[in-house]
């Protein structure tokens, strides 16, 4: 069967396809045979900058040349690489023939130093650290857009008072906008925690040593010609591993990538109970269907999305940050499979960050059931009445709140009435009387700026 997005097995190349297209430059075979190729001529033009090696040599003239190998590779290079692989069934030796096939004839010698005293490993820790770097420039991209929506509505609501809940409760009254700004706060503190993850990669042979390095060339500063290719591409030295990178780095930034999904999702769920509510309205977009039987439903769809796509993205960042930093002796090769699916793990974000922003871009405040909410719950006040009442020492203030109001329905008139028996300052009393649900919300309006 042709492949195309209606005949995918994954949804991300498939009902998703649209969501997730800018990420198969990056995730895709493809775009880690792209990186391959960078990193090996990275490595090729350093030895051939190399005092210590003379041999490689770079004739006059001929450094555009083999920087365009990686500069210009499509996806005509990656099928031949694929070719190539069919007989070598080794993938990173097959972009070594590769590139041998593509020198110019005028670096036809230095073809013996192609993927000079290289392991793999590498090649492949460089390549995969690249990916991460550009995912991560794309996903964070759409996450700063996702959470300046957010802080804008949060602004834009930061006096509308709101009754809040506490177990699901009503409990003293805040604003949306403050609620709201909670998460913006939350959001902003975990990208910090992402963005200051470093990517660790190293080239230093088959087992860490430069053991084939330093036989070959014993004068050469090996690790740090190493640190010279490696901090070319914005990335940092590990100058001590086994045959792999260790992969602590991807498990620090996949830990940070789950902490901020999981703010995301917290806002997901609190957004729809909001709209369950009808503290938040939705538009009606002409020619959507909100249920096949119930024509008057608008449903929270674009949250619900979300919510079930950050589980699925968690699940495979969560298993990668516990199962790469993990490698019997020097190395084995259960990191090769599972860390082609870090690509799954980004998109799936990236769909639930797309759809929570086209929800928030629908919402809009019901100011009318904000009010009407907060006019039937005058039993918030007990709060402010018996704190008042301990400042100027009247006896069991709590406990004459609690029986006057717990488990029983309240009103203006039954709080007011109340007030007026108390004996406190006339001025405090003038504020206890004049005070509503919608007054008590402390400094909420100033916390959320």
């Amino acid at each position: 069967m042709e492949l195309s997005e209606l005949t995918a097995v994954s949804p991300l190349d498939g009902r998703y396809a649209d969501k997730t297209a800018p990420l198969r430059a990056v995730f895709s075979e493809y775009g880690l045979m792209a990186r391959r190729v960078r990193v090996e001529i990275a490595w090729l033009l350093a030895l051939c900058d190399e005092p210590g090696l003379p041999e490689a040599r770079l004739p006059e003239g001929a450094r555009p040349a083999l920087q365009a190998i990686a500069d210009s590779f499509s996806l005509e290079g990656a099928r031949r690489i694929k070719a190539i692989e069919a007989t070598t069934r080794h993938d990173v030796k097959a972009v070594e023939y590769y590139i041998r096939e593509n020198l110019p004839e005028s670096c036809a010698g230095l073809s013996e130093f192609i993927h000079f005293a290289c392991t793999s490993e590498d090649i492949n820790n460089m390549a995969h650290a690249l990916q991460l770097r550009d995912g991560l420039s794309l996903l964070r991209a759409e996450q700063e857009r996702l959470t300046g929506a957010l802080a804008a509505f949060a602004e834009e609501t930061m006096a509308l008072p709101m009754l809040a809940h506490t177990h699901g409760q009503p409990a003293s009254p805040t604003t949306l906008g403050k609620e709201l700004a909670v998460f913006v706060h939350r959001l902003r503190r975990e990208a910090a925690q992402i963005d200051a993850v470093e990517l660790p990669a190293k080239m230093n042979g088959a087992v860490g040593n430069y053991n084939a390095h330093t036989a070959a060339a014993p004068a050469v500063d090996w690790p740090a010609l190493s640190r010279r290719v490696i901090e070319g591409f914005g990335l940092r030295q590990n100058p001590l591993t086994t045959q792999i990178e260790s992969h602590d780095g991807m498990a620090e930034l996949f830990d940070a990538l789950q902490r901020w999904n999981q703010v995301l999702l917290d806002l997901d769920r609190d957004v729809w109970l909001y709209v369950s509510m009808r503290y938040l309205k939705q538009k009606a977009v002409a020619g959507e269907v909100g249920s096949s039987t119930m024509p008057h439903k608008i449903n929270p769809i674009d949250f619900e999305n979300s919510e079930g796509n950050l589980g699925l993205a968690n699940a495979i960042l969560g298993h990668l940050a516990r199962k790469l930093p993990v490698s019997r002796m020097q190395r084995d090769l259960t990191d090769s499979t599972a860390i082609r699916n870090v690509g799954a793990g980004f998109a799936y974000t990236l769909i639930a960050v797309l759809s929570t922003l086209r929800g928030l871009g629908r919402m809009s405040p019901n100011a009318d059931a904000l009010a009407a909410d907060l006019d039937h719950a005058w039993e918030v006040l007990a709060e402010p009445i018996q704190t008042v009442m301990r400042r100027y020492g009247v006896p069991q203030a709590y406990e004459k709140l609690k029986a006057l109001t717990r488990g029983h329905a309240m009103t203006r008139q039954t709080i007011a009435d109340f007030i007026r028996t108390l004996e406190i300052p006339e001025a405090d009393k003038a504020r206890l009387l004049a005070m509503t649900p919608a007054d008590y919300i402390g400094l909420a309006a100033q916390t959320a700026l």
